[in-house]
């Protein structure tokens, strides 16, 4: 059994902020929302300079999140479990494109454990406009942070809203559970698994020519992911690479060579005009400009992108705004 498992939960330092927050939203520990204890305040200040690194997981280590959750999920290189849930059961239309689920209408949450015997959890669910404000409160009263709510395309219908969500606790059981709570408040399909990585109707050869990496296909579309190369850290956690800090550009094939893309960049502040500049004359469309996080460091951004037309040509105007920002392709395969 690994050493994490038998650590107190109990024994976790906050940052001075997150002692303010855990008065109003409090985090998940032992299966309830309870406080996690602040502690002394020699050790916050050992958080600041020294923060807390993830431990290395296999997916084994995660049956009882995933039966909370109601599903499987796998390793994201070896500190990050993930789960997906598609919205199959919604028909979106996008600037006349029928959107399949894997391109943008999926919930994704990520589980990472520490080496202060905290789990964390980050998620990032998405609603339509009535089921909103049910999965907010559901969200809330699980003791879950809220750090984003904003939209992934444009003029589409029905609306779909998405929403980023936080938590920390001793037992991720507990913060599963929460997730499953906000996911019930919604339409959300709990049968549906991802599918299998068939070929997808696209020149991916030459899209990762043209993107500087070695894309993969899911749920229909083909995905191409790129990580930030800086430690990022939130709240005195070190996020493992990808986790909250990727860019992920999807491709969804229309027949002959034509295809739909979406998906997002990350970029510190920096950054954010050279890429929205490139973006635009690579005639890609800007959905957005947003946070994803509230207490990230270094601070950074996210611009959601959409645009429809030949697959290699937009992956050479996509490679321009990548190459703006200081990333590197994901090599790491799942697990």
């Amino acid at each position: 059994m690994n050493d994490h498992r038998e650590r107190d939960p109990s024994a976790v330092a906050l940052t001075p902020r997150r002692r303010v927050l855990a008065a109003a939203v409090p985090v998940l520990a032992g299966g309830a929302a309870t406080a996690l204890s602040a502690g002394p305040a020699r050790a916050v200040a050992s958080v600041r300079r020294d923060p807390i690194r993830p431990l290395r997981t296999a997916a084994g280590d995660w049956r009882a999140v995933a039966g909370a959750l109601g599903r499987p999920g796998n390793m994201m290189g070896a500190f990050d479990y993930h789960t997906a849930f598609l919205r199959t059961d919604l028909k979106v239309i996008s600037d006349g494109v029928t959107v399949m689920p894997g391109l943008a209408l999926g919930s994704h949450v990520g589980f990472v454990r520490y080496a202060d015997g905290s789990s964390m959890v980050m998620g990032d669910l998405v609603a339509t406009e009535d089921e909103l404000q049910q999965m907010m409160d559901a969200l809330q009263a699980h003791g879950f942070m809220q750090t984003a709510i904003h939209k992934h395309l444009l003029a589409h219908t029905p609306d779909l809203w998405w929403t980023h969500a936080h938590a920390r606790g001793g037992d991720p059981v507990a913060l599963a559970r929460g997730l499953r709570a906000a996911l019930d408040a919604t339409q959300t399909p709990m049968d549906v698994q991802s599918a299998a990585h068939e070929p997808v109707d696209l020149d991916t050869a030459g899209i990762d020519a043209a993107l500087g990496v070695k894309g993969y296909s899911e749920d229909g579309v083909y995905k191409c992911i790129f990580v930030r190369r800086e430690t990022i850290t939130d709240e005195g956690l070190v996020l493992p690479p990808g986790l909250g800090s990727t860019s992920a550009l999807n491709f969804q094939p229309l027949g002959e060579g034509q295809a739909a893309i979406n998906g997002d960049l990350v970029m510190i502040a920096d950054e954010v005009n050279d890429v929205l500049a490139a973006l635009r004359q690579g005639n890609i469309d800007i959905v957005g400009l947003h946070n994803h996080a509230l207490a990230d460091d270094p601070r950074l951004f996210f611009t959601h992108v959409w645009a429809v037309g030949d697959a290699v040509t937009l992956a050479r105007a996509l490679r321009r705004a990548v190459s703006a920002t200081n990333t590197t392709p994901r090599t790491t395969p799942r697990t």
